[in-house]
């Protein structure tokens, strides 16, 4: 067993959430969820060397709501991150370690979406850390994103983006971090948990937990009714049914745009293309109004990801009330985030 933390990653709709609460039900290993901590606070502070720059990032995290559930305790952090080095990770870290510490457990890991991207900057901090990251059809995912609460939220183009960018991201992170670096396929885990489970710790350098597959470590998840957007999962139960519904989702444009646009990727990736039957009209309109328009959404969705990560993107405002409300009155914070 080492210590290293863990990581997981990949869009939204890509299983991060299962692998989350099957790693959090792991004996050794205490997971958060969605902290989103390189994504809208890692070097936006400046040096953190710097006492004024060190205390507005503290208070931007402890004060981020995604982070409540970490329970953090920024005196104790103070006090910790002072007999070190000041750096993005160590403060990283002394959130996570805490945690974990409340849990009892050794090795921390965090599952934050779109962590692929920020692969380079957790090596750097983390040298021995261990990044997964998770992959779904892209036709299910977009199913998924379709069809989630029951609503219909048509975005093909940027949904068809997301998933092609952090895929490209993911193979390049393979290539630079051998050993290090890892993709599981959604369908894998789903279809065969056990089989996958003991690969993603032998990954880890951690034992297989029967246990694990009970996720008892994260009963929010566990309770809300399994891995589907489609339709109630028993507690505990890992669901397959999702696997191959775009068929019966989506429409015959758009599995023929994801296909054309993702083909390579969808290949690489073990994802076999369909037949797709238009008539004559639905041909027409295919060829003269959903590819170019939606090609046009995909193009301007990776342009504006890829200008909002290289100037640093901020969190929402944050609804929890001061602590040193002014004049009696409860104000409630935002966030400052400071170059």
């Amino acid at each position: 067993m080492t210590n290293s933390p863990v990581f997981i990653g990949g869009p939204d709709r890509s299983g991060t959430t299962l692998l989350y609460a099957l790693l959090a039900s792991h004996p050794n290993i205490s997971m958060a969820r969605r902290s989103n901590m390189w994504r809208f606070f890692y070097g936006r502070y400046g040096d953190l060397a710097e006492p004024g720059n060190f205390e507005r990032c503290l208070h931007d995290m402890t004060h981020y709501h995604k982070m409540r559930h970490l329970e953090a305790d920024p005196d104790r952090i103070r006090r910790e991150f002072w007999a070190g080095a000041p750096s993005y990770g160590r403060l990283f870290s002394l959130l996570h370690e805490h945690h974990a510490e409340r849990q009892g457990k050794p090795r921390w890991g965090d599952k934050s979406l779109h962590i692929e991207h920020y692969a380079g900057d957790i090596f750097a901090e983390f040298p021995d850390a261990r990044v997964i990251q998770m992959v779904r059809d892209p036709r299910d995912r977009y199913a998924s994103v379709r069809k989630r609460f029951g609503k219909d939220t048509p975005r093909l183009g940027a949904a068809t983006a997301r998933w092609l960018r952090a895929i490209r991201q993911g193979r390049r992170n393979l290539r630079r971090y051998p050993g290090r670096y890892r993709i599981v396929r959604y369908e894998s885990l789903a279809c065969a948990p056990e089989e996958a489970l003991r690969a993603v710790c032998d990954f880890l350098g951690e034992p297989y937990e029967p246990a694990m597959l009970m996720m008892r470590g994260a009963a929010e998840y566990r309770e809300s009714g399994g891995n589907s957007s489609f339709e109630a999962i028993a507690p505990g139960v890992i669901s397959t049914r999702s696997i191959g519904r775009f068929s019966a989702v989506l429409s015959a444009s758009e599995i023929a745009f994801i296909q054309l646009t993702c083909g390579p990727e969808m290949a690489a990736c073990n994802y076999d293309p369909v037949d797709v039957e238009f008539s004559p009209a639905g041909r027409l309109r295919f060829t003269v109004t959903t590819l170019p328009v939606q090609s046009l959404r995909l193009v301007g969705w990776w342009a504006t990801a890829a200008l909002e990560m290289k100037r640093g993107e901020t969190p929402p405002p944050s609804r929890r009330p001061s602590p040193n409300p002014k004049n009696g009155e409860n104000h409630e914070t935002t966030t400052s985030l400071q170059n």
